[in-house]
Formats: structure tokens, sequence, C-alpha cells
């Protein structure tokens, strides 16, 4: 346990955390919404401090991040929680778990053993991810700042509902994201509890301060799956960055959306078409194999970075340029 940022007390002993765009506000004996920020006695505590449920090793590809290190190894870290509540969550069962009210679980772990699990390991970075890493930020900052000093990247993996403070305090010390973007604000609403616009300003704040920015649209049949809802976020995208990588990638029936269908290969391939048909130069196509894993050039249509699902097979990206054309290839490619 250990003293939360990011909120202000108000009368009778409530608090309101600002930790998030819910801003919730809290009563003595409550939590708020991600069910790991409580309010003791009009404090506001963070139960999941160095509480970590998940540790392990990835290939960067798995979060996904396909311009950041290609090649390189990530050590992953996760606490309990979300601030979230996606009826299609792939990570319930460690998410969801303290939604109501229930024991914090997870091996007690210090930033520094992080970091030094990292190095050891041959990490290149560390990834806060699985479950959303705002609702463990004293921690991941904690851990950032060591793992920079210690010359480790970091990396969220985030539903990028974050505030605006936690955002640009995290930022100096963030070096790449992967921001799920969930569809349009009916489907945050229906599916998520959620907003789309917080999420929409942030991606742009991110791509604006300098850190690395690739997005994921989990593509659910009947949801999310149209052309128009399609059409709307890879317009954002290609409005913020038209070099900014958008993964869409299929679903399979979890948690609470056991009723959807999972999405067929043509629905992803459609949805990689539009995403280039709205000037995006680096579309990806998860979770079905064989089709559009591999980075091209978009001015020459060279192959440069071959893949096979997590497992890159060739990189002839050379100092961030195409080998052919000599035209630079947006991302962060570790030369």
């Amino acid at each position: 346990m250990s003293s939360a940022m990011f909120y202000q007390k108000g009368e009778e002993k409530s608090v309101l955390c600002g930790l998030c765009n819910h801003f919730c506000r809290i009563r003595p004996g409550q939590r708020g919404i991600c069910g790991v920020r409580e309010n003791r006695d009009g404090d506001l505590e963070s139960l999941v401090y160095g509480k970590l449920i998940a540790a392990q090793l990835d290939p960067i590809e798995k979060k996904p991040l396909y311009h950041y290190l290609p090649g390189s190894l990530s050590y992953s870290v996760a606490t309990v929680g979300c601030n979230f509540r996606c009826l299609h969550c792939q990570n319930s069962d460690i998410s969801q778990l303290p939604r109501q009210n229930g024991p914090i679980v997870g091996k007690d772990t210090a930033p520094e053993e992080v970091v030094a699990d990292a190095l050891q390991a041959g990490a290149a970075s560390i990834s806060y991810t699985y479950t959303e890493p705002t609702i463990f930020f004293e921690f991941a900052y904690d851990t950032a700042v060591l793992a920079r000093e210690a010359g480790l990247k970091n990396v969220f993996v985030s539903n990028g509902y974050m505030s605006e403070e936690a955002l640009l305090t995290i930022s100096p010390y963030l070096d790449a994201i992967n921001v799920d973007l969930k569809g349009d604000d009916a489907f945050y609403k229906k599916v998520c509890k959620a907003k789309l616009e917080p999420v929409q300003r942030n991606i742009r704040q991110f791509v604006g301060l300098g850190v690395w920015t690739e997005v994921t649209t989990l593509v659910i049949p009947g949801y999310n799956d149209s052309d128009a809802q399609l059409e709307e976020v890879a317009g954002f995208l290609a409005e913020t960055s038209p070099d900014m990588p958008w993964h869409v990638s299929a679903f399979h029936p979890s948690y609470r959306l056991l009723d959807a269908p999972p999405t067929s290969p043509g629905t992803i391939e459609r949805a990689v078409k539009i995403g280039r048909q709205a000037g995006l130069h680096y579309v990806y196509a998860g979770n079905v194999s064989n089709m559009g894993d591999d980075t091209n050039c978009p001015q020459c249509g060279q192959s440069l970075v071959q893949r096979s699902y997590f497992r890159v097979l060739r990189n002839s990206v050379s100092k961030g340029r195409c080998p052919i054309c000599g035209r630079s290839i947006a991302g962060v490619w570790g030369d």
C-alpha cells in the first residue's frame, strides 16, 4: 500500500481522484472505479503498489509495437485492476478481480527488483501492460524513473484514459505507448463504460510530446466493425499522424461478450483497406495468420520488416530509412 498521487481532499473526508478521466469522487472506506485506490479516512491509497500479478519476458511485437526496437525483448509487469469495464476483456481474471472490493493479490516487488530482473533477462525495455498501467501509476512511475537511469526504455500498453496531469507526469520517462482506440463514442459508452474524447485527446498529446505511439483496435462483429466506424477511427489517426501504425486485431469471444462471433479474416482485410484508404502508411492485421504483419515502404513498396506472429524474420531498415528509395521510415529502429 502506498499514498496515491493526483487527488484532492473534499468535505466529510471524501476525495476527488485525478488519476484518470473518470475523476471518481470517493467516500471514506470506498474505492474508485478501478477497484485499487481506496479512501482511508480522507487519504487516498494505492492498494497495488508493488503487488505484481504478472512479470515475464515478451517480444516487443506482442505489445504490439512494430516500429519500436523491433526484435527486442520487453520485461512485462502488471498488477490487478482496471479503470474500464470492457465486456470483451481478454484479461478479466486479473483486471476485474478487485471490482467487488475483494482482496488485492500479487507478489510484493520493489521497483529496484523489476529493473534488476529486466536487465538480467536481457530486456531492452520494461512494459507496463496486461491490465491498465494507469491504475498502478505510482509503482510504474517509480520503476520508470529507475529504468531510465539504468538505460532501459519504458513502454505503456494502455486504454489511454489517464488524466492530463498523469500523462504529463509520466511522459518524460515514457518512450513508447500502444493505445487501444476501441471504436466510436457509442461503443465506449456501451461496452467500456467510458468516453472516446479523452482517449483521442491523449493520443494527440503523446504524439505531440514525442512519445512513440502505435494504436490497436480490436474489431468486434456487430459492435465496431461497420465501414463508418472503422473510417472514423482511421480518419482520426491519419489526421493526427499518417505515420502512426494502426493494428486492427481479430476478436475472439471472451468474458461477457460470448454472443459475438469471432472476427472473420475478410473483416480484418476490409479494415486494413479502410486504414490505407484513409491515408495511414502502416496498417497491420492482428490475430490473423499470414495477413499484413510485414512493414513495407510507403513510397516504393519494398518489404522492409518481415514478421511471423511475434518474431522478426528480417529487418532491412537502415538508419531509419528504406535501403531502396531512401524514404524515412517512421519509428525507433535501434540502429
